[in-house]
């Protein structure tokens, strides 16, 4: 799958805003705000459950990099999750 597509996907369930449960949250960590070298994925399956949440790194911006995209994409889809949340920027790593 090509990165752009992937990305589409991705930002059309965050639009959606909130839909209900199961709920990924999507974020980006890295040195500077500019490059996100890690993701942090957390998955809330109802109100009031604990996160569980799964990492991806990446030696490059984790936002640009195609393998990473579309494993989230398919992540999203085969959980039939219902809420995306994507938290903006990239938070710093120290």
């Amino acid at each position: 799958m090509k990165l752009d597509k992937a990305i589409k996907r991705i930002e059309k369930r965050v639009k959606n805003g909130f839909q209900g449960y199961p709920q990924i949250t999507l974020a980006y960590f890295g040195e500077s705000v500019g490059c996100a070298t890690e993701v942090v994925v957390s998955f809330i399956f109802e109100e009031g459950a604990d996160a569980q949440e799964e990492r991806f790194s990446s030696k490059g911006d984790a936002r640009k990099d195609e393998t990473i995209q579309t494993t989230l994409l398919k992540v999203i889809e085969r959980a039939n999750v219902k809420t995306v949340v994507e938290i903006a920027g990239v938070s710093i790593i120290k």
